[in-house]
C-alpha cells in the first residue's frame, strides 16, 4: 500500500511539474509516462540503411502483435491501446519510414513500398509469424503484407483502413474531388484544430501548449506530407483484388462517424474476405484506438481469444504458444 501511495504521489508531482516545462519537454515527459504504463521501451534498428524507430514490450517468447499507424501519424498513436496487450504479447509499435522519428528516405512512399519496408523490419527483428493491426494507411499496408506473406500472418485487424473505394464517398474524398485543401495536411495553427475535429468525434484532451507544439511540428512537415499523400494517390494500390488472397482470420473495426474513410467500405470488404468479424463503433471517428482505446482493445482481445479457442478446440493448440487472456487494464 505504501508503494502504491508513493507511486500515486510521484505521478501527481510529475503531472504538476509538467505545467512548468517547455512543450517539447512536456511531450517527452508524457510519452515516458505513457510508455511506462504500456510496458514499452523505445528502440531502433537499421534496416536496408534506414534507421527505424519503434516501441517494444511484453514477453519475448510470446506471440507478436505489430501495430502500424496511419498517414501523418506515428507509433505514439498506439500507446494507450497497447497497454492492454503488453502483459501477454510481444507488442511492437512501428514508426514507418518517413514518419515519426524514423528516417525519411528519398523515394516512394506508396503502400506497396511501405509493405516491403515492413517485411524487412519483421525479418530483421527475427519474427516468424505475427498478428497485424493497422489504422487507415497502416491497415492498407498490413492488408497488402497479409496477402503477400500469408504464411507469416497469424491474424489481421483493420481499423478504418484505406485502400477501398467505398459506395458512399467520404467527406475527405468529396473535398479532394472539389479541389479543396487536404484537411489531413496542417499548414496553419487553425488547420490543426480543424484536423482534430475532422479525425475525432470527441478529440482527446490536449493542453493548449501541446496543441501549439503539435501544430508547429505538423506545419514543419507539411511539404513532406504533401509529397507522401501524392504518392499514395498517384501510385494507389486497390485492396479489392488483394483481399481474397488473405488467408489469416480478419477483424474489421470501423468508427461509424469516420469523415476520412467512409464506413460503407465494410460492405465492399466483407464478401471479399474469409468470414471476417466486423465491429462498428458508434460515435467514433477515424482512429478508434485513440478515441476509444479500451473499447477497441476489448474487441481486439475478444478476437484474439477466439483464435486461441478455435485452435485449442481443433486440436492444433498443442503446437501453439499459450497466450493468457486477462481483463484490460483500466
Amino acid at each position: 500500500m505504501k508503494k502504491l501511495i508513493a507511486g500515486l504521489a510521484l505521478i501527481l508531482i510529475g503531472s504538476t511539474a509538467l505545467l512548468y516545462l517547455s512543450p517539447a519537454a512536456q511531450l517527452a515527459s508524457l510519452q515516458l509516462i505513457e510508455r511506462q504504463r504500456a510496458g514499452l521501451s523505445l528502440k531502433q534498428i537499421s534496416v536496408n540503411n534506414l534507421n527505424i524507430h519503434y516501441y517494444e514490450g511484453g514477453p519475448r517468447n510470446a506471440q507478436t502483435i505489430l501495430m502500424v499507424h496511419g498517414f501523418a501519424a506515428n507509433k505514439d498513436n498506439w500507446l494507450r491501446f497497447a497497454r492492454h496487450f503488453s502483459q501477454d504479447y510481444r507488442v511492437i509499435a512501428l514508426d514507418l519510414p518517413g514518419f515519426g522519428t524514423s528516417e525519411k528516405p528519398a523515394g516512394s512512399y506508396d503502400v506497396g513500398t511501405q509493405a516491403e519496408h515492413m517485411a524487412s523490419v519483421i525479418d530483421a527483428l527475427g519474427i516468424e509469424q505475427l498478428h497485424l493491426i493497422g489504422n487507415s494507411m497502416g491497415g492498407h499496408i498490413n492488408a497488402l503484407y497479409a496477402a503477400r506473406y500469408p504464411h507469416r500472418t497469424r491474424s489481421l485487424a483493420l481499423l478504418n483502413n484505406a485502400g477501398i473505394t467505398s459506395p458512399q464517398p467520404s467527406e475527405l474524398m468529396q473535398l479532394l474531388q472539389r479541389g479543396e485543401p487536404n484537411p489531413l495536411v496542417v499548414k496553419s495553427p487553425e488547420d490543426f484544430q480543424r484536423l482534430l475535429q475532422f479525425i475525432f468525434v470527441q478529440p482527446p484532451y490536449l493542453p493548449e501548449s501541446l496543441k501549439g507544439y503539435f501544430a508547429e511540428q505538423a506545419i514543419a512537415n507539411s511539404a513532406h506530407y504533401d509529397q507522401v499523400f501524392a504518392h499514395l494517390i498517384d501510385r494507389y494500390i486497390p485492396l479489392e483484388p488483394v483481399l481474397p488472397k488473405i488467408q489469416a482470420p480478419t477483424l474489421i473495426i470501423w468508427g461509424a462517424e469516420d469523415r476520412v474513410l467512409d464506413v460503407s467500405s465494410i460492405d465492399v470488404m466483407r464478401p471479399l474476405l474469409r468470414d471476417p468479424r466486423v465491429v462498428t463503433l458508434a460515435d467514433t471517428g477515424h482512429a478508434p484506438m485513440i478515441e476509444r482505446p479500451q473499447l477497441t482493445a476489448q474487441h481486439y482481445r475478444d478476437f484474439l481469444q477466439s483464435l486461441h479457442n478455435s485452435r485449442s478446440e481443433s486440436g492444433r493448440g498443442n503446437n501453439q504458444e499459450h497466450v493468457g487472456i486477462k481483463k484490460p487494464a483500466q
